[in-house]
């Protein structure tokens, strides 16, 4: 950063003051809390963590120099549910991470799957020649929980995973949403989300459970057949 950009020391000083007054405030909305799930706690905590957050980058443009704490910021943190109490409509949005552990398998299996859309067996030059095209043709042939319950068949690597349930009055109108599915999410209107990490894992329970696991052989012959039909 430029010296003509740099924070004063006057702006960091204050983001530390306004820190220590949103500590404040997070303590006395905490010693007030009518229930475990005060809204007026969250909204101190969220308050807290965008303060530090603030104070922390003021804090390193300046002087270089970060905090020792890492507080969750407030998209990380849901707040109440204050949703339809009988909704009529739920959406479900999931994400899921891979590592494309194996190219060669990941190809060959989309290969596979193209050969036998095509009498002739296929073109070596088509969508599943390289790692994008395969990509497409895999995920559009199976559904995405087939492919998350047989990513090692495909050369892929399992990676985080959220699974968001959200509520609504009514269902959208057809094709409302499909050009930005992902946006406009009330985080007041979430029934429920489940996370998948390996940060959640304990590494011993890992070990013994991939000792367990025999997807697919080493060698490329030992390939289970793919179920192509949808």
């Amino acid at each position: 950063m430029s010296d003509a950009a740099q924070p004063t020391a006057a702006e960091v000083r204050a983001a530390a003051e306004a820190v220590k007054t949103a500590l404040d405030r997070h303590l006395a909305a905490i010693e007030r809390r009518s229930g475990e799930d005060d809204p007026a706690v969250s909204e101190a905590f969220n308050q807290l963590a965008a303060a530090a957050e603030a104070y922390d980058e003021l804090l390193y443009d300046r002087y270089d120099e970060v905090t020792p704490f890492e507080i969750p910021g407030a998209e990380d943190t849901l707040p109440p549910y204050a949703g339809p109490g009988e909704p009529h409509a739920i959406s479900v949005l999931i994400r899921r991470d891979y590592t494309v552990a194996e190219p060669q398998r990941l190809l060959a299996q989309a290969q596979r799957v193209e050969a036998a859309d095509y009498d002739d067996g296929g073109d070596e030059d088509g969508a599943a020649a390289s790692v994008p095209g395969a990509l497409g043709t895999l995920f559009g042939e199976f559904e995405p929980d087939e492919i998350a319950s047989r990513h090692k068949e495909f050369g892929l690597e399992e990676g985080d995973s959220t699974l968001w349930v959200t509520a609504a009055e009514e269902p959208p109108e057809a094709g409302e949403w499909l050009a930005a599915p992902f946006e406009h999410i009330d985080p007041q209107a979430v029934v429920c989300r489940f996370d998948v990490s390996a940060v959640f894992d304990d590494d011993a329970s890992d070990d013994e459970d991939e000792d367990e696991l025999d997807f697919v052989g080493d060698d490329e012959e030992e390939l289970e057949p793919l179920d192509t039909d949808k």
